[in-house]
């Protein structure tokens, strides 16, 4: 009996994440990853001497995790008159967190049209997937995209390949985008008010007051690895402008079931939903994320985010 219990326990397949470092992004067969287990050992930690050390870039940590943020300071972006600057979303980024003796990096890479080849072919050349590529709004000028990537390997690998994809980005552009000077945007909305109505408070950044929302109530992973509110698991709105003409984006996180009814929330009070996709690939559970813009008046535009609010984390 013995015997049969030590072999059955045996055939249950237990990776650490060294041995998803060799596999990679490689594995393809969902019905095989699904039935694969990741153990992370407890207390592990990054190096993140190392990590700046390799990549010449500081971050910021948070419970063990790391991200390095590189604001697109270079690209002037106009939507509907409204300025986009990078506390609207325009930071391209990077995010490291620890698994044993290997980390997986998740990351969202802001792209001009000129950008896309180039770096797309540098990101697979340092074994990186792409896991989503899209827009996060429309009549755009210039026109971004947003391309997710990700890996996991130890962390020197993952150094080198981040540092070498945010460095082709800055050879396509002919400079480094956060070099140019930082801009700001006109803000004279009732925060005390917007917070009352939203049930959240939020930061104030060069004029753009941001809300990041997590979803406690989903425990989700990728590759197996738990994925936090720091990772990019996080719903979003950043806000400009003032009482009556206010402008609003933002990202949803979504389960399957939500999907339907965030969306007509947010489309009968007059948002516009410009985009809905995954940001991941080997995810579980299932997460689709919505992009949105929104102009008008500011109780009319929170109050339309909060009914689409009210639709997620449901029990």
């Amino acid at each position: 009996m013995k015997q049969a219990l030590a072999l059955l326990l045996a055939s249950i397949t237990v990776l650490s994440c060294n041995q998803q470092a060799t596999s990679d992004s490689s594995m393809t067969d969902s019905a095989d990853h699904k039935n694969m287990v990741i153990a992370c050992p407890p207390g592990t930690k990054l190096d993140i001497a190392k990590i700046e050390q390799i990549t010449g870039m500081k971050g910021t940590e948070k419970n063990g995790e790391y991200k390095i943020t590189v604001p697109q300071n270079d690209l002037k972006i106009v939507v509907d008159g409204f300025k986009i600057i990078p506390p609207m979303g325009l930071g391209s980024w990077a995010a490291f967190t620890s698994c044993g003796d290997s980390a997986m990096v998740m990351g969202d890479i802001i792209l001009t049209e000129a950008d896309l080849k180039p770096v797309q072919q540098e990101v697979i050349r340092q074994g990186f997937g792409i896991t989503a590529i899209h827009n996060h709004f429309i009549r755009n000028r210039p026109n971004i995209m947003y391309m997710h990537i990700d890996r996991t390997a130890d962390i020197t690998t993952l150094s080198n390949g981040v540092k070498a994809i945010f460095d082709k980005v800055k050879e396509s552009r002919g400079a480094d985008p956060k070099a140019a000077k930082p801009d700001s945007v006109i803000n004279t909305l009732n925060i005390a008010q917007l917070d009352s109505i939203m049930g959240y408070k939020g930061e104030l950044a060069k004029g753009v007051y941001k809300y990041t929302i997590g979803r406690p109530d989903v425990k989700l992973q990728e590759h197996g690895i738990a994925v936090s509110t720091f990772m990019g698991f996080n719903t979003w709105a950043a806000w400009q402008g003032t009482p009556e003409h206010a402008a609003v984006c933002g990202d949803f996180t979504m389960l399957e079931n939500e999907v339907a009814s965030v969306i007509k929330d947010l489309v009968e009070n007059g948002i516009e939903v410009v985009a809905v996709h995954n940001h991941m690939v080997h995810e579980e559970p299932k997460i689709f994320f919505l992009h949105y813009w929104g102009t008008g008046n500011v109780q009319q535009l929170a109050k339309g985010l909060k009914a689409a609010l009210n639709e997620t984390g449901k029990k």
